[in-house]
């Protein structure tokens, strides 16, 4: 019976020893991931979740803003007849250089001719009777009211004449300037009036582009400026001078648009041709640039998290240029400020937390 007790007595005592060397190493593995958590720059406030954060430093980075544009003619004008009528004829080939001028088609003037030639045997009529007028008012043989009557008669059918010639010079369509003549959407014969779009002539020994910038980036840019520009079908590098800017805002997406001379063009630019316009803004100055997730926008303002002695602490930012992954911080930040950059929403302003600062 002795032998039984001791050997129950032994067993109690080995479970005994059993579960506090499990107590030990627990405790123990508790210790060793608790000392790992706060290695390695962490910022500790007790119980706190840790997130991640960034210092802010300035560096300097290349601002170079690409913005998407046109080329445009420097001229670019639809020919269109200042009055209805038959075309009688088409004096130009389709995509052929012409000068200032010259004469591109004609409308039937064969009415008008006839009028004009109606008023010139009137005119002829009229100086004569005249000249008849004048030389009885010299011997008092008719009355000055007759001679002026005589002398309004040459003058009205002048003015006739006058309205004539203009009326001829409509049925001619001239090229306004020099430059190249594009599709023909005429026919010889065909009927056509004011609203017909004959041809489009486009100056195109000069050329100029179109783009729009936002708000933020209008002061960088001044007439005289220089930008580079490429097209979709090569990898050339172009160049234009700022010559002009909208006076206004576009309503609907807040952009301003300019247009510049492009310096030096060559054939391989077309009008109407897509490109991409790139130019740099603000200064060399090193600024504070921080992911751009660590930014949180709100309805009238842009908040970053800041860690203070533990407490997440929300600062009001005014950000300026992005590239593709940081974000420049214009105002409400300084050098040396640690930057929460994960969590966001779940932090509250004055909330405890810990933060594990990353390169």
């Amino acid at each position: 019976m002795k032998k039984v007790h001791l050997i129950i007595f032994l067993g109690f005592l080995l479970v005994f020893i059993y579960q506090c060397k499990s107590k030990d190493e627990s405790g123990e593995n508790a210790i060793t991931a608790q000392e790992a958590k706060t290695g390695g720059g962490m910022h500790d406030a007790g119980n706190g979740p840790v997130y991640s954060s960034i210092i802010a430093k300035g560096r300097v980075v290349s601002r170079e803003i690409t913005a998407p544009g046109s080329i445009l003619s420097e001229e670019n004008t639809n020919l269109q007849p200042e009055i209805s009528g038959r075309l009688t004829g088409i004096y130009f080939k389709e995509g052929a250089l012409v000068n200032k001028g010259a004469l591109l088609a004609k409308l039937y003037d064969g009415d008008l001719k006839a009028q004009r030639s109606k008023l010139e045997v009137q005119l002829k009529i009229a100086e004569a009777t005249e000249g008849r007028q004048k030389e009885l008012l010299a011997i008092n043989g008719t009355s000055r009211q007759e001679y002026d009557l005589a002398t309004l008669q040459v003058s009205n059918i002048k003015a006739d004449l006058d309205l004539n010639s203009v009326s001829l010079s409509k049925t001619e369509i001239r090229a306004p300037y020099y430059g190249r003549i594009g599709l023909r959407n005429v026919s010889l014969g065909a009927y056509v009036t004011p609203q017909q779009i004959l041809a489009n002539i486009a100056q195109v020994t000069t050329l100029k582009i179109e783009f729009t910038i936002l708000e933020k980036y209008a002061h960088d840019l001044k007439p005289g400026k220089v930008i580079n520009f490429r097209t979709e079908s090569s990898d050339k590098v172009y160049q234009a001078k700022i010559t002009a800017f909208e006076n206004s805002l576009t309503s609907d997406t807040r952009q301003l648009r300019i247009r510049a001379q492009v310096i030096r063009p060559d054939d391989r630019l077309t009008p109407g041709s897509f490109i991409s316009v790139t130019f740099g803004v603000g200064s060399n100055e090193p600024a504070i640039m921080i992911p751009a997730q660590a930014v949180i926008p709100q309805a009238r303002d842009k908040k970053v998290i800041v860690y203070k002695s533990g407490i997440a602490s929300f600062a009001t930012v005014e950000t300026g240029y992005r590239d593709s992954s940081d974000i420049e911080i214009v105002s409400g930040l300084r050098l040396g400020d640690t930057i929460v950059t994960t969590g966001l929403l779940s932090i509250r302003p004055g909330t405890k937390i810990s933060t594990q600062v990353s390169e």
